[in-house]
């Protein structure tokens, strides 16, 4: 069985290897959490003090919607402001994510998705050197942007296999 990434011909061939980094990713991901109660969505960690699955891809669904903003060069309306929340809470940590299903975080994670492949059908060669601010103050430029997504997705890919070997050994003790 080969395994490659899949190229979108609809976009530049630099924009669409860093396209499918994110892609190959995202999909990983989508079978990751795809077997999930929602007991283990909810589930902090034996202590209660780490962030849930769902937070996280909470977390990650804003966090690429901003950068998906990155790439229009726009601020993001109020109103998907307003459905997707806050990157963090007033305290800094990660918004609590009780009672959410893993269908609603993915369909809403699905849609920055969609937003993100529209914005790199339009990305040229040239496009991807532009300079767009970052968190803090710093400047990125949108190739490293796009290659943050899928490397960030996969940072957070192994603390939800983490609490999921940690829920799972628990149920097992039970």
């Amino acid at each position: 069985m080969l395994i490659d990434l899949e190229m979108d011909k609809e976009m530049h061939p630099t924009v669409a290897l860093l396209y499918a980094t994110v892609k190959d990713t995202y999909k990983r991901l989508n079978i990751l959490v795809s077997d999930i109660t929602q007991e283990e969505l909810d589930y902090k960690g034996p202590s209660e003090n780490l962030n849930s699955i769902g937070q996280l891809l909470k977390h990650l669904s804003v966090v690429d919607l901003h950068w998906v903003y990155r790439l229009k060069n726009e601020p993001i309306p109020t109103n998907i402001q307003l459905d997707y929340g806050p990157m963090i809470n007033p305290n800094g940590k990660l918004p609590s994510v009780n009672n959410v299903s893993i269908n609603e975080l993915i369909k809403a994670y699905d849609r920055v998705q969609e937003m993100f492949h529209l914005e790199c059908t339009r990305l040229s060669e040239d496009d991807l050197n532009q300079v767009v601010s970052y968190e803090n103050g710093k400047q990125a430029t949108i190739r490293w942007g796009i290659w943050h997504i899928a490397d960030h997705n996969r940072y957070h890919q192994a603390h939800i296999s983490l609490l999921k070997k940690i829920y799972r050994e628990k149920q097992e003790n039970i």
